[in-house]
């Protein structure tokens, strides 16, 4: 079995992702490790807190065999994802998917889930930073509840976007 180039997923030790991901940046290796942001409240006060949205894994953008063998060194590292005897890929779009979801100003409380998203009205975004995606509302208030599926990682993302993203245009909504 052989790696082949492109984006793979790592699965690391429990809560070793930011230092894994530090790690690879200093060898050279292309990683992603998309964090989202959630509010913990404790008795005395509020802090906002950043979490893995895949708690355990990392993505690294493999280029050469080389790259395949920096990762593999690495302690936290405990192994490459794999379906059967083949490395776990990732595509170029599903990983611009998931950078506009975790990075786009006004997107929150983002998360990753394995279920399917539940029936409701679909989305297609045609303009800005989330041009391309097609989504799921799950709720329709002051804010929209999306969820994206990822298909090589048989995940969905979801994501409160504010209700002034979208138009509805028939049966479908808009961004503007």
């Amino acid at each position: 079995m052989k790696s082949s180039n492109g984006w793979h997923v790592v699965y690391v030790k429990f809560r070793h992702e930011e230092k894994v991901n530090d790690e690879l940046e200093k060898l050279g290796v292309e990683s992603f490790l998309p964090m989202t942001s959630t509010i913990k409240q404790w008795s005395d006060r509020k802090k906002k807190v950043y979490t893995p949205l895949f708690p355990s894994y990392v993505f690294v953008n493999i280029q050469s065999k080389l790259d395949f063998h920096k990762v593999s060194s690495l302690d936290s590292a405990c192994s490459f994802v794999r379906f059967g005897n083949e490395y776990g890929r990732v595509s170029e779009e599903e990983i611009n998917q998931i950078k506009l979801m975790v990075e786009t100003e006004g997107v929150t409380e983002v998360q990753a889930n394995t279920e399917l998203p539940s029936i409701g009205d679909k989305l297609k975004i045609e303009q800005g930073d989330l041009s391309g995606l097609e989504c799921e509302v799950y709720r329709v208030d002051n804010n929209h509840r999306i969820s994206v599926w990822i298909k090589s990682l048989r995940q969905n993302i979801s994501a409160t976007v504010p209700a002034y993203y979208f138009q509805k245009n028939n049966t479908n909504y808009v961004y503007h």
